[in-house]
């Protein structure tokens, strides 16, 4: 099932201290742009299993991709809005946006596409 995701940066520079694999783009459309290759490939995937202590052992679940995914980012004031479409699942996205984010982003809400 496709869902639409609203996601929200409140402190787009919070996510340059996610770690490895945080965002490297501060305005709405790079980081859009990174997520949206976090989810039609599994590039980003692969790079953090591979930091893994027995990559052997993570679920291969998580590597799941969408290639039809869309991210359309906003800038509204000093924070980032993003809506993702996409069938990935959301224990997926929020992985993904764990990596690239940490703890600096907020789910809004979420609707059938």
């Amino acid at each position: 099932m496709t869902a639409r995701f609203f996601i929200s940066l409140p402190d787009p520079d919070a996510v340059q201290a996610a770690g490895a694999f945080a965002f490297r783009s501060r305005g709405a459309e790079g980081i859009a742009g990174e997520l949206l290759a976090a989810l039609r490939t599994d590039a980003l995937f692969q790079r953090w299993r591979a930091t893994q202590e027995d990559p052997d052992a993570v679920d291969p679940a998580m590597a799941a991709t969408d290639p039809g995914a869309t991210v359309v980012g906003t800038q509204n004031d000093l924070h980032v809005e993003l809506v993702v479409v996409s069938s990935i699942s959301s224990s997926v996205l929020r992985h993904r946006l764990r990596l690239l984010a940490g703890h600096a982003w907020q789910l809004r809400d979420v609707t059938a596409a």
